[in-house]
C-alpha cells in the first residue's frame, strides 16, 4: 500500500468558502499535506486530467464545473493513504456517503462533490505528476515518506 495519495478541492469547495474546514478534517485525520497550491483549471487542462472519463455522458458538464472557478490540488501522506482518504470523503453521491464523510457533510450533489480523491496507488502518483513536480513537494517526503 502506498503512503501518498492526490486530491482536489473542487471549485464549489472554494466559491462557498469552506476549504479551511475541510483542509482541517484532511489533517485532523492524520494526513500530512506535502504539496498545495490554487490554482484554476482551462478546458485543456481539465480535458487532460479527466481524459479517462472523455467517452461518459457526464463529461461535458464535468469540464464545465471543474472550470467554473479555482480548485485546490494537493499531495497527501499517510500510512495507507488511498484507501484511508477514500474512506474519508464518502462515497461520490454525498447522499450515499457515511455520516461523517466529508462529502456527506459539505457536498450538494454527486455533480458538485466538493473533492477529488485518487482511486489507487498508481492512479495517485499519475495525478500527482499531472499537477505538481518533485521540486514542488516538501523536503524528502515527496519521494519516500512513511
Amino acid at each position: 500500500m502506498g503512503n501518498r495519495t492526490f486530491a482536489i478541492l473542487k471549485p464549489d469547495a472554494i466559491e462557498k468558502n469552506i476549504y479551511g474546514d475541510i483542509i482541517s478534517r484532511i489533517q485532523a485525520d492524520g494526513f500530512k499535506i506535502i504539496g498545495m497550491k490554487m490554482t484554476k483549471l482551462n478546458e485543456r487542462t481539465a480535458t487532460g486530467f479527466y481524459e479517462v472519463h472523455k467517452d461518459k455522458p457526464f463529461f461535458p458538464g464535468l469540464l464545465e464545473y471543474m472550470t467554473s472557478g479555482a480548485c485546490i490540488p494537493m499531495v497527501l501522506v499517510k500510512e495507507n493513504a488511498v484507501a484511508d482518504f477514500r474512506k474519508l470523503i464518502g462515497s461520490t453521491d454525498p447522499i450515499k456517503a457515511d455520516e461523517g464523510t466529508i462529502r456527506k457533510d459539505f457536498a450538494d450533489d454527486i455533480t458538485h462533490n466538493i473533492i477529488h480523491g485518487s482511486d489507487s496507488d498508481e492512479n495517485a502518483e499519475i495525478e500527482i505528476a499531472f499537477f505538481f513536480n518533485r521540486a514542488e513537494l516538501i523536503g524528502n517526503a515527496g519521494l519516500n515518506c512513511c
